[in-house]
């Protein structure tokens, strides 16, 4: 378990089947860990040999448990220290989606821009380098990635007016080898002669740029806080780029490029190979960051290589990833944003109906602005063929503002109060039939379902639930196997791993938070519903049934 997303192909599946359809009711906690901090917990927990090692929120301490002693007691802790002032320019709480390891390191990266590695054995730093600039609104808040010798990382700050993008560290030094921005000129989106998008709209010169008004994409979004997959068959990682700003629509005509897309792009130079657009000129807070599973499937009757992503606008898309063609896209949750995606053209076909406009407030817009599923990670069962998504089930009411520009300062220009979609509940938790293109079966859930997912070889699939109840269910018929009602709210990431006892344990992280959380984690009053970018109104209830934490959780088969 040496990446969050346990592979290069993200498929969050343990092929690890001890625990089972049969024996899941008899889990029992076999060690808990206080993390010390109250913010939400996002991060998986990485194992590798007989060590376990989590990142918390801010301040981002570095925890090392020996799994051979009884309890897993703390080996060492690395303290980075960030900035206490980058807390005052994170969006959507203070969090952090967890480490990497490579080759004896471990690569996290701080809230105030900083990608540390730290030697795995002692928890002595081996390097850092500072790749961000809160002073501007930079935070980092995602888990690195390594390919070869590069530290993949990007940044936050889509909704202070921040320019995204990706760098490449070297994994020795930590010096930054490429950048790849998301708006701007070409030779700063690191477009050439290998760039070949599949779509004549993502085709022209500078059009990170030509798509903006002018100098707007200098300060447009389209940061990279999300996830990153790799095949390394063709030598390509992937990666999405987030919303563009301000979220006022009004305030940029076009297409906005290169945001709430998805690149292809060499490892090593940064070079892109292909970009499609998700949704065009975005006009509510899509961000195209989510997870995309690479899978070998028959399509149709043909091979292909294609590449899966449940997206916040709210359809499920299976692309051609050597190319980029979009081959299917299918909703997965409320949609009346947008009328589905022409196949012909790759474009979303977008509802005038629901677009806002500067001082016109649009009701129940589905998805909300967090989407129908946000950053919290799927998992695929290559023995079902599913994938199952933990996602949300929200619409919103909307209207522009007119906002101006200061380093630094919230530039949002929209005013937004969330609303439960249709049926009332907040969340849900899908399993999708990605060859025949449907569900296979829903859970619903009070609250938007915040935390990732794990599917292992035992036919049972983990998730956890804002209110706190981590739960277990049978991955080929969802029905409810166990659960397990944590301290607070889970919105961190499962893991399975192989103990040094050679059983299987399941961990999770809980502490509530995040955007979705933090109503509670930032004790935030609902009743201003525009609070936490309009999500506080909507989550107003959670209070009553959690409270802030960060404890660990590790269960075993007696």
């Amino acid at each position: 378990m040496t990446m969050p997303a346990k592979n290069y192909a993200s498929t969050r599946f343990s092929e690890l089947d001890e625990i089972n359809e049969e024996n899941v009711k008899d889990l029992r906690v076999a060690f808990t860990f206080s993390t010390g901090v109250n913010k939400g917990h996002e991060a998986a927990p990485l194992v590798v040999e007989n060590t376990m090692y989590i990142v918390t929120p801010y301040p981002n301490i570095l925890y090392a448990l020996d799994l051979t002693k009884p309890g897993a007691p703390l080996k060492w802790a690395f303290r980075p220290n960030p900035e206490p002032t980058s807390q005052g320019v994170a969006c959507c709480d203070v969090v952090n989606r967890g480490a990497a390891f490579s080759d004896g390191r471990i690569f996290f990266n701080t809230l105030d821009g900083h990608t540390i590695a730290v030697d795995a054995e002692t928890g002595a730093a081996v390097w850092n380098n500072k790749v961000g600039n809160i002073n501007i609104g930079e935070t980092i808040t995602m888990a690195p990635l390594v390919v070869k010798d590069k530290v993949l990382v990007g940044n936050s700050g889509g909704e202070l007016g921040v320019r995204g993008w990706v760098k490449a560290l070297d994994a020795k030094d930590g010096h930054v080898v490429w950048t790849a921005f998301s708006t701007g000129p070409d030779k700063d989106v690191l477009i050439g002669s290998e760039f070949k998008p599949f779509y004549d709209s993502d085709k022209g010169e500078d059009l990170g740029v030509s798509t903006w008004p002018p100098n707007a994409w200098q300060i447009g979004g389209g940061n990279m806080w999300g996830w990153i997959s790799y095949d390394p068959d063709l030598d390509l990682i992937y990666h999405g780029t987030g919303n563009p700003g301000p979220w006022n629509p009004d305030l940029r005509p076009g297409d906005n490029k290169w945001t709430a897309g998805i690149f292809a792009r060499d490892p090593d130079t940064g070079a892109a190979h292909w970009f499609y657009q998700w949704t065009p000129h975005d006009m509510h807070d899509y961000d195209g960051i989510n997870e995309q599973i690479l899978l070998d499937m028959d399509w149709k009757g043909k091979p292909r290589k294609v590449l899966v992503r449940p997206e916040r606008n709210g359809y499920i898309y299976i692309l051609d990833r050597t190319t980029g063609e979009v081959l299917s896209a299918e909703p997965f949750g409320a949609v009346n944003s947008s009328k589905g995606v022409d196949l012909k053209n790759g474009r979303l076909i977008v509802n005038e109906e629901k677009a806002p406009r500067t001082g016109k407030l649009v009701r129940n817009i589905c998805p909300t602005a967090s989407g129908v599923k946000d950053w919290e990670p799927s998992a695929f069962s290559p023995r079902t063929g599913l994938l199952y998504i933990p996602h949300a089930n929200l619409c919103m009411d909307e209207q522009g503002v007119d906002v101006n520009y200061i380093a630094g300062t919230p530039y949002v220009g929209m005013e937004v109060r969330m609303i439960p979609g249709p049926g009332g509940h907040r969340g849900e938790f899908t399993a999708w039939d990605i060859a025949n293109e449907r569900p296979a079966w829903k859970i619903k859930e009070n609250f938007p379902v915040w935390s990732g997912a794990l599917a292992t070889a035992g036919d049972v699939v983990f998730y956890g639930t804002m209110e706190g109840w981590f739960k277990a269910v049978s991955a080929r018929t969802g029905d409810l196997l166990w659960q397990f009602k944590t301290s607070s709210g889970i919105i961190g990431q499962p893991v399975a791993y192989r103990g040094p006892d050679g059983h299987e344990y399941i961990a999770i992280l809980s502490g509530v938070g995040g955007w979705a959380g933090a109503v509670v984690s930032g004790d935030l009053d609902p009743r201003d519903r525009t609070a936490a970018l309009g999500f506080a109104g909507v989550m107003a209830d959670l209070k009553d049934v959690t409270a802030p934490g960060g404890t660990l959780y590790v269960f075993k088969l007696p």
